[in-house]
């Protein structure tokens, strides 16, 4: 059994962690409501310009938006990773890059790039794939416009030909202990898929049709963009909160514990002392 000074350091050591996992679940409890508060009033917003753009394009002759919607033959793919910039959430980056993984494996013979978002998925990524680039300093700053420019630098490796797929993994904030990866297609805008047959009713649109879809595609695909990274954002947080709550709930057990073996190694002590007082005082006395 351990001395008495090494339990009792081990004790102040464990009160000290679930000290500091208490006040990270705090601050992420905090940080959570704001941003499942964005996340949660975007996501009708998002929903309804596709909607709105998929009923548009269905009733257009095909041409326009073909710079956006050009199905090529797949020789390289872009693989967009949304992950943290901080760690201690428990397996929020890992489920991730373990989804980066399998895309890849879906691409046998094809080059796949990795363009990283948030520090983690750049450290671990780096060393497996090729990454062109990180973007880790958007959740410093993380609005709309910022989001924007990255949006469109992904759409004109696209356009440009540089890519001719680019596919977005990140972590979808379902409730704050449960978060789910998707893996979303940026480019080539996905076909419709719908058995409701779209309404053709005779509109009149100003400006032309072709004009609004040709507006509608570019903020459409920022506002995908944006959507992943405050998802992945608001999910960061709410699996931060339960890692730290678990962690608290363990360094708690690990402390009682620890508190039990400290008293029986004290009363055994006490014990010792007492038996040799006893023998030593009846030594005397015969």
């Amino acid at each position: 059994m351990a001395n008495l000074k090494e339990i009792r350091n081990r004790i102040t050591s464990v009160s000290s962690t679930m000290q500091i996992t208490s006040a990270m679940k705090m601050v992420s409890a905090a940080k959570l409501k704001k941003a499942q508060d964005a996340i949660t009033a975007m996501r009708p917003y998002a929903e309804k310009l596709t909607e709105l753009l998929q009923n548009l394009s269905s009733t257009l002759e095909g041409g326009v938006g073909s710079d956006f919607t050009s199905q090529r033959e797949i020789k390289k793919v872009l693989v967009v990773a949304i992950t943290s910039n901080r760690g201690l959430c428990g397996a929020f980056n890992t489920n991730v890059i373990k989804q980066v993984k399998v895309v890849t494996d879906m691409y046998p013979g094809k080059q796949v790039d990795v363009f990283a978002i948030g520090k983690k998925g750049n450290d671990v990524l780096g060393r497996t794939n090729t990454v062109i680039d990180n973007q880790s300093a958007i959740f410093d700053t993380l609005t709309f416009d910022n989001v924007a420019t990255i949006a469109d630098a992904l759409t004109q490796k696209f356009v440009s030909g540089e890519y001719d797929k680019i596919e977005i993994i990140y972590n979808q904030f379902k409730n704050a202990a449960t978060q789910i990866v998707q893996t979303e297609q940026f480019l080539p805008l996905a076909p419709i898929k719908s058995d409701v047959p779209v309404s053709t009713g005779d509109y009149i649109f100003e400006p032309s049709k072709e004009e609004i879809v040709l507006t509608l595609i570019p903020k459409s695909l920022k506002t995908q963009l944006y959507k992943a990274i405050r998802d992945s954002f608001a999910s960061e947080h709410g699996a931060r909160m339960t890692a730290m709550h678990k962690a608290t709930d363990n360094a708690t057990d690990l402390r009682n514990q620890l508190k039990l073996t400290y008293n029986k190694a004290r009363q055994a002590a006490i014990t010792n002392e007492i038996l040799e007082i006893v023998g030593g005082a009846e030594a005397l006395n015969g």
